[in-house]
């Protein structure tokens, strides 16, 4: 078998994105700083941007995935970062001639949200054409160790980049790192065109049905994007009250959250790194599984932290670490399979539909926290929504008969 360094093509798509992971943590977190420290913006002006970059890639996720699987994918990776760099530098062009407003903000934060979206659409349906499956694990797993790496790096960048030269330019050096990263996708040996389509679309939503009809046609797939459902709904709570746990009701400083926060990235780190030995050990579908429910175990340290206050900060940190590193691993395998099984003329429209399904849960759950906590007390709700990452395990789980491990 080659090894996957001497793949010039994977090794350029792995640069390109490296170089694209950390240059969306940057302009994620200076886009906020330029909105306080530029134009004076509210709270809540500073929460409208912040649910701009995320909320457009929904739609993109509805719409994309039959853009994916028709075109070629390295002009639209290209074409992705050329975009975000673009858009970008109207912001320091803005500022430098005193015409920056909230307004731009909001588009710029919405369309470089959109475009990563489709870049990581794009990306995971790519990838299958440029290594063997025999190395579809591996190359996963590196690729999610630059995103683990690029979560914990990037925002730093940002901050650092921001004293040096301030924010409005600290974006135009963000803007360079992609076109750094579109030209080493140029640099990608094309593999092929893509496969027609046998159903081509007929409507605005035939790709978003299409893509959830070919998840469904394969019992495993079928089950991960339930679980998934499942797993990004509860995760909504704790997007949307770890804060108050953490700070309002434990007392932790800012500070001290950033630094628990900062073990997840490790965690995902050494868990894409564990990835590929725990396949071999165990085959892929059993992998999945097993790293799944550990993960999900070490949620419940969450709400502990409630229960044993003197011990919060070593419980919370655990669950990032060893709880994030397990999921991590599942995650990776997850997609994998998607990869090794489905159609790669279909996978675009599935990779699309599980991002559209996960962001759309994701806000669900966030939500129904909020309603939750006006009748029932945060600790009470966290418990509940820790509980519900195991219901996505044994949903998962529930295929285990039907062969799975002809997808190892």
């Amino acid at each position: 078998m080659e090894r996957l360094t001497a793949n010039r093509n994977f090794m350029r798509l792995w640069v390109a994105q490296s170089v694209s992971a950390v240059g969306y943590r940057i302009s994620r977190t200076v886009l906020p700083i330029i909105a306080i420290s530029t134009i004076d913006a509210t709270p809540s002006q500073v929460a409208l941007l912040s649910a701009l970059s995320f909320a457009p890639g929904l739609l993109v996720s509805l719409f994309a995935g039959g853009l994916v699987d028709r075109r070629p994918k390295r002009p639209m990776l290209v074409w992705s970062d050329l975009f975000r760099a673009a858009v970008l530098l109207t912001v320091p062009l803005a500022a430098h001639f005193g015409t920056l407003t909230m307004a731009q903000l909001y588009v710029v934060a919405g369309a470089v949200g959109a475009a990563t979206t489709l870049f990581g659409i794009a990306d995971n349906s790519y990838l299958p054409a440029l290594v063997s499956k025999d190395q579809i694990v591996t190359a996963n797993s590196r690729l999610e160790a630059t995103e683990a790496v690029a979560e914990g790096v990037g925002p730093w960048l940002g901050g650092v980049l921001v004293s040096v030269v301030g924010a409005p330019l600290a974006l135009a050096a963000d803007a360079a790192s992609y076109v750094w990263s579109a030209l080493f996708l140029r640099r990608i040996t094309e593999t092929g065109s893509p496969t027609e389509d046998e159903a081509p679309a007929t409507g605005p939503f035939a790709d978003a049905i299409a893509g959830l009809r070919v998840c469904r046609s394969h019992p495993l797939v079928s089950r991960l994007l339930a679980a998934t459902l499942l797993l990004a709904f509860s995760g909504g709570f704790f997007f949307a009250l770890y804060m108050v746990v953490t700070i309002d009701l434990l007392a932790l400083s800012p500070a001290m959250v950033g630094l628990v926060i900062g073990f997840g990235g490790l965690g995902s780190f050494i868990g894409a790194v564990a990835a590929g030995p725990f396949q071999r050990r165990l085959g892929l579908f059993r992998a999945i599984v097993l790293t799944l429910l550990i993960g999900k175990l070490w949620d419940f340290a969450v709400p502990l932290s409630l229960v044993f206050p003197d011990w919060a900060v070593a419980l919370l940190i655990s669950a990032q670490l060893v709880g994030d590193g397990f999921v991590t691993v599942s995650m990776i395998l997850a997609l994998s399979l998607r990869q090794q099984v489905l159609p790669e003329n279909r996978l675009g429209r599935a990779n699309a539909t599980f991002h559209l399904a996960e962001g759309a849960a994701l806000v669900a759950g966030a939500l129904a926290a909020g309603a939750l906590v006006q009748v029932l007390p945060v600790s009470q709700v966290i418990w509940g929504a820790t509980s519900g990452g195991l219901i996505a395990v044994a949903v998962l789980w529930s295929g285990r008969a039907e062969n799975p491990e002809k997808a190892t």
